[in-house]
């Protein structure tokens, strides 16, 4: 799965002149955060968030009059308070380097860009909702948790077994780093049936540890 697949390609953005009262307020109107900046050729060339423009307003210590604070804040540009130096990602990126580079760089969101032009933005609510469709989570049905053999073909023999019953697999999601015991890794499987104690007993009975079984309702 790529980043194109799952960014927003609608993006809305600032220009470096836009007052940064007026950018609050975009931000305000169309619930987010962060608003890339760029400039007449559609050249990425900055990123203005929330937290900037907090910083940039007087705090309320301040001795200024209500009409002094407009005055000044009426001044202050996106410009002047945007980050440039912006971590970006292109439409090709795998969705999980996005991910892992949001969490190792403290960042909520990754402008996306091609060919020197932005393109889209991915934000956390987008990986999110990767997560989501990933696990099968609106899908219902059932949800088992497995302790597999970290060997090869110990994933195709429990599959193998669940084939036997007729039953589709919605989602399959393995993890060798979560708790496990050595030479074991966690999967999780959803299946499309919440009747599945006949396949729960057959994998059990053949040596697979079930450590989870839950019926999900959508």
């Amino acid at each position: 799965m790529l980043v194109r697949m799952w960014m927003s390609d609608e993006v809305i953005t600032a220009s470096p002149e836009l007052p940064i009262m007026e950018a609050r307020e975009l931000m305000k109107e169309h619930n987010i955060r962060r608003l890339p900046v760029v400039d007449k050729r559609g050249r990425l060339i900055g990123i203005v968030t929330q937290g900037d423009i907090q910083e940039a307003s007087p705090s309320d210590a301040t001795t200024l009059s209500i009409w002094e604070l407009n005055y000044l804040l009426a001044r202050i540009t996106v410009e002047e308070i945007m980050t440039r130096d912006v971590i970006t990602i292109t439409p090709d990126t795998p969705v999980e380097e996005a991910a892992l580079l949001m969490r190792e760089r403290k960042v909520g969101g990754l402008p996306v860009v091609e060919d020197g032009k932005l393109v889209g933005i991915i934000t956390e609510s987008d990986i999110f909702e990767v997560m989501i469709k990933v696990m099968g989570v609106r899908k219902g049905g059932t949800r088992l948790t497995l302790e597999l053999e970290d060997r090869p073909g110990a994933l195709a023999e429990a599959l193998e077994l669940i084939k036997q019953h007729e039953v589709n697999v919605l989602s399959v999601v393995t993890c060798e780093e979560c708790p496990a015991p050595p030479g074991y890794g966690v999967v999780v499987l959803r299946l499309a049936t919440a009747q599945a104690d006949p396949i729960v007993k057959e994998l059990e009975g053949a040596g697979i540890k079930i450590t989870d079984v839950r019926i999900c309702e959508r």
